[in-house]
């Protein structure tokens, strides 16, 4: 008798296909998935320290660290002083990130179309939904 997946193995197929996915579209701009990923982070959270930046891109501090290295090069993200705390570093997109990701955008809106094709409108908001709720479940202190 076969047992079926659990959900949590589901999830993580999913995230690696979506991953594999982003990879290939994102390879000939030079990006690795986990880089976009930290790239469309700092374009909706402006300012942020690189440690919060690894939590939310999921990737450990020293991998973040490396990231932002990387991207600051390529004039992609760049590191100034918090206006609120002089103390802080904080990191943000520069222009020519915010126009790479632009021109990322249709791509990746392409991809994630392709991963509901199979569910109707209603069904794609109630997944997205779920999934929302399911991470808030996960979140340290909940």
């Amino acid at each position: 008798m076969s047992q079926e997946p659990t959900l949590l193995y589901l999830v993580k197929q999913v995230e690696l296909a979506i991953r594999a996915g982003l990879d290939e579209l994102v390879r000939p701009a030079g990006l690795t998935a986990l880089q976009y990923t930290a790239l469309t982070v700092l374009e909706r959270h402006p300012d942020m320290t690189s440690a919060h930046l690894a939590r939310r891109s999921f990737v450990t501090a020293q991998s973040m660290a490396d990231m932002v290295t990387t991207l600051r090069e390529r004039g992609l993200v760049e590191r100034h002083r918090d206006p609120d705390d002089r103390r802080r570093l904080v990191l943000a997109l520069t222009d020519a990130g915010s126009a790479l990701l632009t021109s990322l955008r249709p791509k990746v809106e392409a991809l994630e179309l392709r991963m509901v094709a199979g569910l109707s409108a209603t069904e794609a908001r109630t997944l997205a939904a779920s999934m929302r709720s399911c991470r808030e479940s996960l979140e340290p202190g909940t």
